[in-house]
């Protein structure tokens, strides 16, 4: 008896135009919060936003394109120059659960997305003021 794998994270939600979808509208929030755009010094928001989305992809099981062309994530040491502040945390996660919304995923998948985002903010804040 053999049994069928399981389906990624990255499978069950659509692949890459779900990230893609998730990613772009994040980004349109980040562009109208002027606190959270400062800490985006490239004028273009796109170089972010393949990043996050390759990312993101990669993590939920989906191709390993950030670390063939970025190597590892390291993400606090990637974020090191920028203070991460809870300030910061809440106004990504507004952004972040808000384009969430957008996707209507099922449930059990938009939990534990929300749970994982709401964790990795968090683990992101290097300084409190």
């Amino acid at each position: 008896m053999t049994s069928e794998p399981t389906a990624s994270f990255y499978e069950r939600v659509g692949g890459e135009p779900t990230f893609r979808a998730l990613v772009d509208r994040f980004y349109e929030g980040v562009a109208e919060d002027p606190p959270l755009r400062a800490m985006y010094p490239e004028e273009d928001l796109g170089p972010a936003a393949d990043r996050l989305r390759l990312f993101l992809e990669q993590y939920w099981g989906g191709p390993h394109t950030y670390s063939e062309t970025r190597g590892h994530p390291r993400l606090r040491m990637r974020h090191a120059p920028y203070a991460v502040t809870p300030d910061q945390r809440d106004r990504w996660l507004r952004h972040m659960l808000a384009a969430v919304d957008t996707l209507a995923l099922p449930e059990q998948e938009d939990a534990e997305l929300r749970e994982y985002l709401v964790r990795a903010a968090q683990f992101m804040i290097n300084t409190l003021e």
